[in-house]
């Protein structure tokens, strides 16, 4: 009997854990807060049967098909110059170094480093004594010979009306013609001696030979200057106006012949364009005045020089410049934002808005001018281009078109959406 008992617990516990199980397996669970389990069915966690937190009909995927912010711009109408771009270095019109043309003392520098001067202005002065002494001495050699042919000139009249009286030998007339005559060739020495002696006394005073701006001094007061030194006093550069240097590729040159000619039909020339290194600012405007007799052969490229006034000095010697030379204007061109222009397999193409949705158009396009590209086909006045959001776009995709104000973060980035995981 004892026996019996025992089998029937064993069984009412079998048929209890059979229960039990098929219960857990069919009531889902759900997770409590942070991440403890909930109750089966009835408790506080989701009902019985119902979907799961974060699943695929969730929140999360439909953020995925979403409209795509974007910001457009329309398609204009205006004005494209056809240019040809490279790089040049300005050049000054004349470059000179002052040099002394006399030796001795420097006694004052009459200028300021990177000052403006005139021609002919006095920048330096040297030591004049020697070279007025060397003046004083060829004056008194002239001095000398001036009274002896004068007096040799008197004794000539006087042999001569000797002579118309036969009292002196005609022998005694001609000597006294050529002590004379070598009397004036003294003098004229003398004369260019102390001419001589003017002008070096002259170049005492050191006087710029051009107009344009003083560089740093090469030498200081009180230092014996020798006369034609290589390093000079200082360097004068004329920058109004000033030349700017560049080179063209040979494959270019027809072009600009052509264009060239164009202008000088038109009594004028080429305009050229002067930018800062970062192509950010316009330096200067000038023109197109000389083009180089030969290609350089080792480059394949023509050189070319512009004129620019300078009148403001925003160009500086050796100044490296991007050049902009036009050879062409289009007027009333259907333009874009480079920008908004994508490139693929196929060609370019842009997105445009079409009924709130994105439409990929090919594009074939013209010249390009300071940031706005040419539309030869492909789009209309007006129409509206995609200029940001394109990262997102697909041909038929939804757009939300925004205004001035630039789009929040969590328009711009999904967030993310896991499903979250049944807790045991």
């Amino acid at each position: 009997m004892q026996w019996t008992r025992t089998t029937v617990a064993i069984l009412v516990v079998a048929i209890a854990g059979g229960a039990w199980l098929y219960h857990r397996s069919t009531v889902p669970e759900v997770a409590g807060p942070a991440g403890s389990a909930a109750g089966p069915a009835g408790s506080a966690g989701a009902p019985s049967g119902g979907p799961r937190a974060g699943g695929p009909r969730g929140m999360g995927g439909g953020m995925w098909n979403a409209p795509v912010p974007v910001r457009v711009v329309p398609v204009e109408s205006g004005d494209l110059k056809l240019q040809f771009k490279t790089i040049g270095t300005a050049v000054a019109l004349n470059t000179v170094v002052v040099q002394s043309r006399v030796s001795g003392p420097l006694l004052a520098l009459k200028f300021t480093e990177g000052q403006k001067v005139q021609a002919g202005e006095v920048l330096a002065q040297i030591d004049p004594a020697l070279y007025q002494v060397k003046l004083a001495q060829a004056e008194g050699q002239l001095q000398q010979n001036l009274a002896q042919l004068k007096n040799a000139e008197a004794d000539l009249a006087l042999y001569a009306q000797l002579k118309e009286k036969n009292s002196i030998s005609r022998q005694q007339y001609n000597a006294q013609q050529a002590l004379v005559n070598q009397l004036r060739g003294s003098l004229k020495s003398n004369e260019a001696q102390v001419a001589a002696a003017k002008l070096e006394l002259s170049w005492t005073q050191i006087k710029a030979p051009i107009s344009g701006r003083t560089g740093l001094r090469k030498v200081d007061v009180g230092n014996l200057v020798q006369a034609n030194n290589a390093d000079g006093l200082v360097t004068i550069t004329q920058s109004e106006p000033i030349y700017v240097s560049f080179s063209i590729p040979e494959a270019q040159l027809q072009a600009l012949r052509v264009a060239v000619k164009q202008a000088q039909e038109g009594g004028g020339k080429l305009a050229v364009e002067a930018w800062d290194r970062a192509e950010q600012q316009l330096l200067s405007r000038g023109e197109l005045t000389t083009l180089d007799n030969q290609i350089d052969v080792a480059t394949g490229t023509l050189k070319l020089k512009a004129e620019f006034a300078n009148a403001d000095g925003s160009l500086f010697p050796n100044q490296f410049v991007n050049v902009r030379l036009t050879i062409a204007e289009k007027t009333n061109a259907m333009t874009i934002p480079q920008d908004a222009v994508q490139y693929s397999a196929e060609g370019p193409f842009v997105y445009v808005i079409v009924d709130k949705k994105a439409e990929k158009r090919p594009l074939t396009l013209g010249v390009a001018d300071n940031g706005r590209i040419e539309i030869l086909k492909g789009l209309q006045a007006g129409e509206q281009v995609v200029m940001e959001g394109l990262d997102r776009l697909r041909p038929g995709r939804e757009v939300e078109v925004l205004g001035d104000n630039p789009a929040p973060a969590s328009d711009a980035q999904p967030k993310s959406h896991r499903p979250q995981p049944a807790q045991g």
